[in-house]
Formats: structure tokens, C-alpha cells, sequence
């Protein structure tokens, strides 16, 4: 009979293969990171000045959350090997279902009317929108990753200004705001390529520090040492007769070029995805690397990178509770507050509950999804 306790029981069992703690480690960084984006108080960041370095989670925080839902996906779909033909059409209904759960999870938090600009609804989209991509090797996924990084945002850019800035519910959803898919299927090609070169190996681990650094290092000097130029905004065509002088406003070659010099915060230029990206890979590879000899420190952050929607959706809810429809507020002791609760919470759940409850629910949703295509033996893991 075991009468092992449930706390001995995860402090022994937890985070252990075939889970890879060092990945929940990075999702609850970028979770807290997120949180503190949204209610902390930073200052512009400077290097010579530690007091300004929790600038830093503005912009990276979501991207390494795209990063990691990348590999997430690999790591449902097959880990290092690619997907078998026969179960695509179970694994595809899976990342279907799940991806729908989570897009309602993010409506849900929107309507609540808080300033934050909910990621949950381009997450969901992004489970969909790499059903076709689910056999790429990780050389495929990489080139597809470089070319949306690179082209993606002057051309992006040049099609816009001579469009004359088009809007519309669909491409003001998945092109523009915060959260262009354009920009982020970049973020999960390379978490994916990152799951393929089997991301739980110490190997793996160091090629993706060094390529983070490299990255890193290259898209912040390219945005430091060219930096971009504002683009003015041309007063719209009326007609194909006004249309010369509005192109003409618009500068095509200039936003082009601006677009790919732009390094700060979610303006989807290509210095900031390499750079920003670059961040998340190396953030990535420490925590896979520390995760191992400092296993018993870091597992209060495994447990809460084990359950993101349950602890990023508590983390909208007490803003929307305290902040009131529509209400804005920053401060750094609820920031601290939030860490602390978020931290504490999930340890607990997860000690003497398992699983998040969201996760839970997304489980259900995709497996119910998937059922009638994929019989016992080809259920996808959750």
C-alpha cells in the first residue's frame, strides 16, 4: 500500500520525463512576464541601468510564449519524429478542437474589457493554422521561420501602403494590431523546428543558446545602428484620379523599409523578430539547461508553466475584478502580488490536483474533437 503524501509524491514525480521541465519553467517566466507587461511599471530600458531591465518583458514575453506553443504542438504530434500519414487525420481534428477551446477562452477574457490585449485568440488561431504544416522537417520549418522573419514585414508594409492602409474584420485581425499572424507563424515554425531537434537534449540545448545569442544580437544591432524612421501616414485616395499623390505620400519603398528596421516592442519589424526571437530561443535554452541541477528551486515555475491558460486567464480575471470595465491601472506590488499568488496557486493545484482546469477543459474539447477519426491507440497526448 503506498502512503507516500501527495506533496512527497510531486516533489519526487514532477517534471519528470516524458515531461521537460525546463519548457513549463520558460511558459511560467513568460507567463509572470506577461503579467508584468500588462500591470508593472517599467521605465525605457537602458543597459547601464538594472533598474530598467524589467523593460524587457514588453514585446518578449508574448513571443516566447509563440516560441514555446510551437513546441508544444511538436511535442503532441510526435516529438523528434514526424507525425505517421495514418494519424494525421486524428492529430489534425485534435489541434482543431483545441485551437477552437482556446480562441472562445480568449473571447471570453475579452469581453471583459480590460486594457489588455488578450493573446488566447491568435494562440487558438495558430493551433489551426499549422495543420498543414505538421510533416515539415525542422530545415522546412526553419527556412519558412527565416523567410516570414525577413520578407515578411516590408512586404507586408509595401502591399499596405499601396493599398492604401486596407481594413477590414478579417485582415485587421490576423495582419494588424498587436498580434500580426504573419509575424508570430515565424515564433512557432521555430518552436517547432526546436521540438523536432529533440528539445530535451543538453546538445539541443546549446545550439539553440548560442543561435539565440547570434539572433539576438544581430536584430538589436540592426535596430540600434539603423534605426528605423517614422513613416508619415497619406490622407486616403479618393478615386483612381487621387491615387498617384496618395501612393506618393505613402512611400511603398520607405514603410517597406522602415518595417524591416523596426526593433521595439510589437511592431513586428524584422530587427525585432530576430532579436525578440532570438531573447525567447536563449531564454528557452537556459531553462532547459539550469532546469536539471536546480530541479527542487525552479518547480514552483514548472508548475505554473504546466497550466499557462488557467494561470494567464486568473491573471486577466483579477485585473478585470479590481481594475472595473474598461479601468487601467499599473503597479509593481500587484505585479509582485500576482507572482507570488500565480506561483503559489499552480504549485498547489498541481500538487493535489494535476492538471489546470482550462487544460483540462481544452483536453476535453480536443480529444472529443478528435474521437470519431482517432481510436485509443492514436489519441494525440494532451
Amino acid at each position: 500500500m503506498n502512503t507516500e503524501l501527495p506533496p512527497a509524491r510531486w516533489f519526487r514525480r514532477f517534471g519528470r520525463p516524458p515531461r521537460v521541465l525546463g519548457l513549463d519553467v520558460a511558459r511560467g517566466l513568460a507567463i509572470l512576464g506577461m503579467a508584468g507587461a500588462h500591470i508593472g511599471e517599467t521605465e525605457a530600458f537602458a543597459w547601464a541601468d538594472p533598474a530598467t531591465w524589467t523593460d524587457l518583458v514588453h514585446g518578449r514575453s508574448s513571443i516566447l510564449f509563440a516560441v514555446l506553443a510551437g513546441v508544444s504542438i511538436v511535442l503532441m504530434t510526435g516529438r523528434s519524429s514526424l507525425p505517421e500519414r495514418e494519424r494525421l487525420p486524428g492529430i489534425r481534428l485534435n489541434l482543431l478542437g483545441r485551437g477552437a477551446m482556446i480562441f472562445v477562452i480568449g473571447l471570453a477574457l475579452e469581453m471583459l474589457n480590460t486594457p489588455i490585449a488578450v493573446i488566447l485568440t491568435l494562440y487558438g488561431l495558430l493551433y489551426v493554422a499549422v495543420i498543414p504544416f505538421l510533416r515539415w522537417r525542422p530545415w522546412q520549418l526553419l527556412v519558412a521561420a527565416g523567410t516570414l522573419a525577413v520578407a515578411g514585414p516590408a512586404l507586408l508594409a509595401l502591399v499596405t501602403a499601396v493599398a492604401m492602409q486596407p481594413f477590414g474584420a478579417g485582415i485587421g485581425f490576423v495582419l494588424y494590431g498587436s498580434y500580426p499572424i504573419t509575424v508570430w507563424m515565424a515564433f512557432v515554425f521555430a518552436g517547432m523546428a526546436l521540438g523536432r531537434l529533440r528539445v530535451d537534449s543538453i546538445r539541443t540545448a546549446w545550439w539553440a543558446l548560442a543561435t539565440g545569442l547570434v539572433l539576438a544580437v544581430t536584430g538589436y544591432g540592426l535596430g540600434a545602428i539603423v534605426p528605423s524612421r517614422a513613416v508619415a501616414e497619406a490622407e486616403p485616395a479618393r478615386g483612381w484620379e487621387d491615387y498617384p499623390r496618395a501612393l506618393a505620400e505613402a512611400d511603398p519603398l520607405g514603410a517597406a523599409l522602415s518595417a524591416f528596421l523596426a526593433v521595439e516592442p510589437h511592431s513586428g519589424g524584422t530587427a525585432e523578430i530576430l532579436g525578440s526571437g532570438g531573447f525567447a530561443l536563449a531564454m528557452i535554452a537556459l531553462c532547459l539547461l539550469l532546469s536539471r541541477p536546480l530541479r527542487w528551486a525552479v518547480l514552483p515555475l514548472g508548475a505554473l508553466g504546466s497550466m499557462p491558460l488557467s494561470a494567464y486567464s486568473l491573471h486577466v480575471t483579477t485585473v478585470a475584478l479590481l481594475g472595473g470595465p474598461g479601468g487601467f491601472f499599473q503597479s509593481n506590488a500587484f505585479w509582485a502580488a500576482t507572482a507570488v499568488g500565480l506561483l503559489l496557486i499552480a504549485t498547489l493545484w498541481s500538487m493535489f490536483a494535476g492538471r489546470g482546469p482550462l487544460e483540462r477543459l481544452v483536453g476535453w474539447a480536443a480529444q472529443a474533437m478528435a474521437a470519431p477519426r482517432a481510436g485509443p491507440a492514436h489519441r494525440v497526448e494532451a
